[in-house]
């Protein structure tokens, strides 16, 4: 239901430009929403919710796929790219309680009560940061964790991503809001992803044209970290990115497993390039996966090296170490 709201809230910004064409929409399910018994970081295919998408891409039997940015890996397969990148939707994590505990916060739930979440980054983080709190696995779509959660006394909360709730219009199942001091979000978290084939000109032309700047600096910024550092869903890794005055401002973070070991720091970057006329061969140059004709060169290429030289810092530190054990005790 998230991913038909998402791809329609697409469809409705193509249609306000280019109203004389015919829009088809086609469903589709992906690895990722057939395998619900196991954890998202044990299943251990980087592609869980895109590959079938792709297929029927490359096959043209569809235009553009509609993605939660973070569901993208860093490295796509080639031939594709991400066209658009549309205004994010609040990035953080949000806690929402069970109908017993309304009206409380992480901090005043009672000792041993279980929190869910599928996501190493929020219970490596929020373990940290809330010791008294026991965290399990939870899969499954939006509706089937809400129903979990309340149907069952299994759970005192669990914690979802802001922007999904937001779209399904259930902000008032929000019962807190985390900030960037108790829990940093996803790469890519809140955003929406186009992604078209790389090839085809009349496509890509068509959907820059809901590229959201801001949104393309941060996100660009955010992959590079990640990518630098080789992380994915198996390992805990955290980002906060701010853009002000010109400025881009990148928090990166990552985490052992159970959060008792972590390294965090900020970097910044000017972004304030002016767009530039710059047709030319290189063109279509891909950051991180990102095809943006409509956001100035400069400025993307200032983001990713913002990305690379935090995920160098955090590796100078010994994020290496930290990330490797994380991924062998997941794997065991």
């Amino acid at each position: 239901q998230l991913a038909r709201i998402q791809t329609d809230s697409v469809v409705e910004m193509l249609r306000e430009l280019y109203p004389d064409l015919h829009y088809e929409i086609v469903a589709m399910s992906t690895t990722g929403d057939k395998i619900l018994d196991t954890a998202l970081s044990k299943i251990g295919e980087k592609s869980l919710f895109t590959k079938e998408l792709e297929n029927a891409l490359e096959r043209n039997e569809v235009d553009l796929v509609v993605h939660s940015l973070k569901d993208l890996p860093t490295s796509l397969p080639p031939g594709f790219t991400i066209g658009a990148v549309c205004k994010r939707e609040n990035p953080h994590d949000a806690v929402v309680f069970h109908p017993k505990s309304i009206g409380k916060t992480l901090s005043l739930l009672p000792e041993k009560s279980v929190i869910g979440t599928s996501s190493l980054r929020r219970a490596a983080q929020l373990k940290k940061k809330f010791p008294h709190l026991e965290f399990r696995d939870i899969r499954g779509n939006l509706n089937t964790r809400l129903k979990k959660l309340d149907e069952k006394e299994d759970f005192s909360a669990i914690i979802l991503a802001a922007a999904g709730l937001k779209r399904m219009g259930w902000e008032d199942r929000i019962g807190q809001i985390l900030s960037p001091e108790d829990c940093l979000y996803a790469v890519g978290q809140g955003a929406l992803a186009v992604e078209v084939r790389a090839k085809d000109q009349e496509i890509l032309n068509m959907v820059s044209a809901l590229h959201d700047g801001e949104t393309v600096l941060c996100c660009i910024a955010e992959r590079a970290f990640m990518k630098h550092l080789e992380g994915g869903c198996s390992v805990p890794v955290a980002v906060n990115s701010v853009l002000k005055d010109g400025q881009l401002y990148l928090t990166g973070a990552v985490y052992s497993l159970d959060g008792s070991d972590s390294l965090k720091e900020t970097m910044q970057t000017s972004v304030n390039q002016p767009h530039q006329n710059e047709d030319g061969p290189n063109d279509d140059v891909q950051h991180v996966g990102i095809t943006a004709k409509t956001v100035p060169r400069q400025a993307q290429q200032a983001a990713e090296s913002l990305g690379v030289e935090l995920a160098s810092l955090l590796l100078s530190k010994g994020a290496k170490h930290i990330l490797s054990v994380a991924r062998q005790l997941n794997d065991a």
